[in-house]
């Protein structure tokens, strides 16, 4: 089968592999449709700490497809099943796993990182997988296109709970990538009352725009905090999300909050870099709230199907382009771009 792998510290490669043998535990997926993430972009980058050198890995985290081919202990699926995939597979016994975080474990293991994930013809799912409730059936109204980006909505689900939105709240975004549109919608599903983006790319802005920001701010024009004063009369935003890996723009989230605002550091910091310096007193006095996010839980991605069942959310408007994956060379080089929104890759059709 087609596949794009990525050996540590070599490179991207599309190339013919092996489909994968299943025991009697797991099952074969036919993968119909998967998204490439900003972790895919960062492995091909900078690798990741749990690959070892000259290990490989299919990357792919965010796919759906349907049932190849079933272990013979498998119950409840069968063969020709639609399914969506929720990527994070916990350890199943830490305090995280049984309180349904597995999203939090501190062994956790995922698709395109622990094993091979859905940048490929087919990818194999492991018995774990199974038993914890990841692979889900996927309803009629629900397309193979959404389902795969129903895993950056659940992250974003995640936040969204943490940042605790109220109704009319005043909130701040900023980065107007996939994941700070989705915030975008989700904020606006959720009762904002003015929602204000910001962005250095004019194109992403102008998404935003389309999907219902009241205001955006380029801070390559105009200065965030002063805009966000201006249009806060000076009292600052509710809701601050930093959708993007900007040590200044964590700094900033800070000095654009309101009183008792709350603020989710989404987007994370390099790890050889990640430190900010911050004016403490403003948390203090201010009576903030800071807080940040990874993942999604199994029932973040519960709910992102319900939503997309009720037509609740477009998931389609933060699709940049699909691409064949014999096409995924230049689909990747799109992607690194960082002008792109979500790119998908179709194994089939």
């Amino acid at each position: 089968m087609l596949a794009a792998t990525y050996t540590q510290d070599e490179e991207l490669r599309l190339e013919e592999v092996a489909i994968p043998n299943i025991s009697d535990d797991e099952m074969l997926l036919r993968v119909m449709s998967a998204s490439i993430c900003g972790t895919d972009l960062r492995i091909i980058r900078h690798g990741h700490h749990k690959l070892q050198h000259g290990q490989k890995i299919v990357l792919g985290h965010e796919f759906s497809g349907t049932i190849e081919t079933i272990g013979s202990r498998v119950q409840n699926y069968h063969v020709g099943q639609r399914v969506a995939v929720a990527p994070n597979v916990g350890c199943g016994l830490c305090s995280q796993c049984i309180e349904g975080k597995a999203n939090m474990c501190p062994n956790y293991e995922a698709f395109g990182i622990s094993f091979d994930g859905g940048h490929a013809e087919f990818v194999k799912i492991p018995a774990s997988v199974i038993s914890q409730g990841n692979v889900m059936p996927l309803p009629d109204e629900v397309s193979f296109e959404e389902a795969s980006l129903n895993e950056p909505l659940a992250c974003v689900i995640n936040s969204t709970f943490a940042c605790r939105i109220v109704l009319g709240d005043t909130i701040v975004i900023f980065g107007a990538g996939p994941m700070g549109l989705l915030h975008l919608m989700l904020a606006k599903l959720s009762g904002a009352g003015v929602v204000i983006v910001c962005d250095i790319m004019d194109e992403k802005l102008q998404r935003a725009q389309e999907l219902g920001a009241d205001h955006i701010i380029n801070p390559q024009r105009s200065d965030p905090k002063t805009a966000i004063l201006a249009l806060t009369q000076a009292q600052g935003a509710d809701v601050v999300v930093t959708a993007c890996p900007v040590h200044s723009v964590q700094e900033q989230a800070i000095e654009v909050a309101a009183p008792f605002g709350r603020i989710c550091f989404f987007g994370g910091l390099p790890h050889k870099d990640p430190k900010i310096t911050i004016n403490s007193n403003l948390i203090h006095y201010r009576n903030l709230i800071v807080t940040g996010v990874t993942g999604g839980s199994n029932a973040d991605y519960k709910r992102g199907l319900k939503l997309l069942v009720g037509k609740k959310i477009n998931l389609m408007a933060v699709v940049s382009a699909t691409y064949r994956l014999s096409q995924a060379a230049e689909a990747f080089e799109t992607a690194l771009t960082g002008r792109a929104l979500r790119i998908i890759l179709k194994p089939h059709g």
